[in-house]
């Protein structure tokens, strides 16, 4: 039986993605506050440096993935963007997301497109979109490789992939401060806010587990990307990559 990990443990890769579900069905309703709590605020800021990777114009559509309560979508066509559809796996997250586009950005409702999918088997057509974004979501696909092609795939010849994803690259005083931050005080604020020390305990442990930005990089170039760059972000704790469909 095939192996997957979620979190630091080692589970049947069959039930890797019901785990994840699980997870993400649990802290749904409190999701944003989270965010912001436990980012500090900075999402937003790191959101809003994906968008100035697209600069989107009328004529773009945007395929947003794992799109969580829909950040990236709505300052997607705040910024000009034609229309987005927002897929997520998790049905709980895209009703959170839908209900708080209906109490706070109805004005961008019918630019918008809601889809229960996987990352890993789109339900697309090849060639469909200009952008595809996927924002702290990547790290929780039971198989990285399969999203990446699936990217690929949807995407028009000249689209570009954009991926936010938290990553481990920082050291010395800055590491043990976030490692104390990340494993001693998230969990007990996921706690307080969510109901749920376990739901973050893994969410901060899938962190360690993803790829180095190095190593996610040859991931995209062997999905069928080029143009590959990423950079990181306050000191280390985040990492915007981006890459390009040359060739389908």
């Amino acid at each position: 039986m095939k192996k997957a990990n979620f979190g630091f443990k080692e589970v049947e890769e069959t039930k890797k993605e019901k785990l994840v579900q699980n997870v993400f069905t649990t802290v749904a309703s409190k999701y944003d506050i989270m965010n912001d709590v436990m980012s500090f605020g900075l999402h937003h800021i790191w959101k809003d440096m994906v968008i100035e990777e697209i600069k989107p114009s009328y004529y773009d559509t945007l395929l947003d993935v794992a799109c969580g309560t829909g950040d990236i979508s709505r300052k997607f066509l705040e910024a000009g963007g034609k229309e987005a559809y927002l897929c997520d796996l998790n049905q709980a997250m895209l009703d959170a997301g839908k209900q708080k586009m209906l109490d706070e950005y109805a004005y961008l409702n019918n630019k918008m497109h809601y889809i229960c999918g996987n990352a890993e088997s789109l339900p697309f057509k090849d060639n469909s979109f200009g952008y595809y974004t996927i924002s702290f979501g990547i790290r929780n696909v039971t198989h990285i490789d399969k999203a990446l092609k699936e990217a690929h795939r949807v995407l028009k010849k000249g689209g570009k992939f954009i991926c936010l994803e938290l990553c481990s690259t920082h050291e010395g005083l800055i590491r043990k401060f976030y490692d104390f931050y990340s494993f001693k005080v998230i969990p007990k604020i996921g706690k307080m806010i969510t109901g749920s020390e376990d739901s973050y305990s893994y969410l901060v442990e899938s962190i360690r587990k993803f790829p180095k930005p190095e190593k996610f990089s040859l991931m995209i170039e062997n999905a069928g990307f080029d143009n590959i760059k990423y950079r990181t972000l306050t000191f280390g704790v985040v990492a915007i990559h981006t890459a390009y469909k040359v060739r389908d």
